[in-house]
């Protein structure tokens, strides 16, 4: 369905300093609230990116198949937020995805020259070679930022050989389960049709990964998007189509906030779907800003739950520059 608007988010934003140094959750995250069917003329209140947001329910249509939402937003002087259309698009399965894909699927795309000693390596320059065009950020606050998605959408997400990873700047190592071959998908936080969609069948890289194989990927500069891992060939969805799984959730070179980049692993989506939580793990390659959640949710660190939905400043964070990280799926201790 779609709800029409007008949202004054003027209690929770502050501008300055303190925004410009926000590195956490709030950059990252854009998990949606679907509410309940409402009456005309009803007073909705959700809670979107752990912000409570209320406005009046102009909705009167029958019943439809997707759910969707549109979001346009003016961001005024004061950080008002006012019209905005908010919309979740999606397929009513709860099952497995079906991904808009446009890079191929588990191909390793990097020519950049040299090689490396260790995938890890920094230097003072980096490779784009296998991205696409990077897109211009608009600058936007908090969840509304859209940075880079590459042109064509997702190309600022590929995957690379262990011999070039320390070529590009922001670089991920996958580590594989200890037994069964899991699916990890890749997307933007802003979808291809330019909205707060990327985690509805959108996939700008999709990976197989066997036990014990070890995979790369590299970001662009400027990249906000996350990844869901599962076992099997496809990951779970909700009823609105959304990637309902265990989410690493990544911010790289963010131009809005001085070049600083985040991470975090989060079990929000899942959990509201009252489905399964897969183990993930993230950690700098040094073995810092860790933030993880064992299989099934049985421990948890500097990550998210469903009740930490409204919390920002949870995850790893780092200045701006060259980040390394490695993540361990179906984690558990």
């Amino acid at each position: 369905m779609q709800l029409k608007n007008s949202m004054i988010l003027a209690t929770a934003l502050t501008a300055g300093s303190a925004v410009a140094r926000m590195h956490g959750h709030e950059r990252r995250h854009a998990h949606k609230a679907h509410e309940e069917k409402r009456a005309v003329g009803d007073i909705v209140t959700a809670v979107i990116d752990g912000k409570v947001v209320s406005w009046t329910n102009e909705y009167a249509g029958g019943a439809a198949a997707t759910a969707t939402a549109d979001v346009n937003v003016n961001v005024a002087a004061a950080l008002t937020v006012a019209d905005a259309t908010t919309t979740a698009t999606a397929s009513a399965t709860s099952t497995s995805t079906s991904t808009s894909d446009s890079s191929d699927d588990d191909e390793t795309v990097s020519s950049a020259s040299g090689t490396c000693s260790n995938w890890h390596d920094t230097s003072d320059s980096y490779s784009r070679s296998g991205f696409g065009e990077a897109t211009v950020a608009n600058l936007l606050e908090y969840i509304w930022y859209k940075g880079n998605v590459g042109n064509p959408w997702g190309s600022n997400i590929i995957e690379v050989d262990e011999d070039k990873a320390c070529k590009y700047k922001y670089v991920v190592q996958f580590n594989g389960a200890k037994s069964d071959a899991w699916t990890i998908v890749f997307w933007n936080k802003f979808g291809p049709d330019g909205k707060l969609t990327g985690w509805y069948g959108n996939s700008a890289l999709s990976l197989t990964i066997n036990p014990g194989e070890t995979k790369y990927v590299a970001f662009d500069e400027d990249t906000q998007g996350a990844w869901g891992a599962a076992k099997g060939t496809a990951l779970p969805v909700d009823e609105y189509g959304g990637y309902s799984c265990t989410w690493g959730e990544i911010d790289f070179g963010n131009s809005g906030n001085d070049g600083w980049s985040g991470w975090d692993v989060s079990a929000i989506q899942v959990q509201m779907a009252k489905q399964e939580v897969q183990g993930m793990k993230i950690c700098s390659h040094t073995g810092d800003g860790c933030s993880y959640i064992t299989n099934l949710a049985t421990k948890m660190h500097n990550a998210y739950s469903k009740a930490e939905e409204g919390v920002d400043g949870i995850g790893g964070n780092s200045v701006a520059g060259p980040v390394r990280l490695v993540v361990d799926i179906d984690y558990s201790e």
